[in-house]
């Protein structure tokens, strides 16, 4: 019986090899991207008003996937699909105390992650190194510029998704640095500012 077991787990793995080795766990949801389409009207609009913005990339951020799920998402405009994805942190004041809800919030000193539209700014070298400087385009996310709400990386964000939480931020979206590579080439290579937007 033993050897019939064994016989049944090489052959499907023989058969199956391909798909057991492949990883599924950065397969978006369908709940997730029916979230990122809903998002993405709206971007389109107002690109299409004001076409000031990036109109082949966005970024997105759903604080809805738990922090140690991929939800930074890099959305490319004129093939309507995610092209990239990684971890990002929110910030320790969002934390409630119940695992998995999260609160949000534009004032200073908050340690909040603030929800909206964000125009990705120029870079400067903070305490992080590269940093990029977000203007918050809504009521919700006015004060991003006054409370130092910046897009950067950090060595204690991992780069695969986990099973737990990660760490926290001081509000600021805060990313791998390997992920932050690469949407940095995205950035620096834009001559329009990227529009991100972070909702829940």
């Amino acid at each position: 019986m033993k050897l019939f077991y064994l016989f049944l787990f090489v052959t499907l793995s023989f058969f199956t090899g391909s798909k057991l080795s492949f990883k599924e766990e950065n397969a978006i949801s369908t709940i997730e991207m029916e979230r990122i389409n809903s998002r993405i009207i709206n971007l389109k609009n107002m690109i299409n008003i004001e076409h000031k913005y990036n109109q082949k990339i966005a970024f997105l951020v759903d604080m809805k996937v738990p922090s140690g799920k991929n939800r930074f998402f890099v959305y490319d405009l004129e093939k309507d699909q995610v092209i990239d994805q990684g971890l990002v942190a929110h910030g320790s004041g969002s934390e409630t105390g119940i695992k998995g809800m999260l609160k949000f919030s534009n004032m200073p000193n908050s340690n909040c992650t603030a929800l909206g539209r964000y125009a990705i700014g120029k870079t400067y070298k903070g305490i992080f190194g590269k940093a990029y400087r977000l203007a918050g385009l809504e009521e919700s996310n006015s004060n991003a510029l006054k409370r130092a709400i910046v897009l950067h990386h950090y060595s204690a964000v991992p780069l695969e998704e986990q099973d737990y939480y990660i760490s926290n931020s001081h509000g600021c979206p805060m990313v791998n640095e390997q992920f932050f590579k690469r949407i940095e080439k995205i950035i620096d290579g834009s001559k329009s500012n990227i529009l991100m937007d972070i909702y829940y």
